[in-house]
């Protein structure tokens, strides 16, 4: 794949989103859907690598430009994810001195839960992928609990069930 092209789709998808796994929905279509350049079960390694690691939600952008060209792929991801970083100001100021209107205030509810129904609907097949027995169902299930009912951060959640994924490995 061109890697400007691979740019622009990442860009696209991070310009359209509030928080980084808002994207999720418009990069599974266009990569996995559409294009067929990644599979349901590389778009979840990807977004596991990129919430492991410290940094923003939206890292995983540089795994999915890695797993679709490479080195070149990820230097793309990163500056779809740094642009924008510096676009940002010049709207902030915008927007801020218009914020107080309800016509913005509503657009940007508007947004906001049109961005959570599409994260839900892309990330029921990325489940369904990765829901493959009685342990990861186990697994999703005491997650879900702990991070709907307490402060800790999902990244220990991820590094918890790996620890168990290769405690039940070394098991067997």
């Amino acid at each position: 794949m061109n890697v400007f092209l691979l740019y622009i789709l990442l860009l696209k998808a991070t310009m359209t989103s509030f928080s980084g796994l808002a994207s999720l929905p418009m990069v599974r279509n266009d990569f996995v859907v559409e294009r067929h350049l990644l599979a349901d079960r590389q778009l979840n390694t990807a977004v596991v690598a990129g919430r492991t690691g410290p940094g923003p939600n939206g890292l995983y952008l540089v795994s999915v430009g890695y797993f679709v060209a490479g080195w070149p792929g990820a230097a793309a991801g990163l500056m779809a994810v740094m642009t924008p970083a510096f676009l940002i100001l010049p709207l902030m100021y915008w927007v801020g001195a218009r914020a107080g209107t309800p016509r913005v205030r509503g657009a940007i509810r508007a947004v906001i839960l049109a961005s959570a129904g599409l994260l839900l609907s892309a990330s029921l097949p990325l489940a369904r992928d990765a829901i493959a027995g009685p342990l990861p169902l186990a697994i999703v299930a005491v997650a879900f609990a702990v991070l709907s009912f307490t402060r800790i951060d999902s990244a220990w959640m991820i590094l918890g069930a790996a620890a168990l994924g290769v405690a039940v490995k070394l098991a067997r």
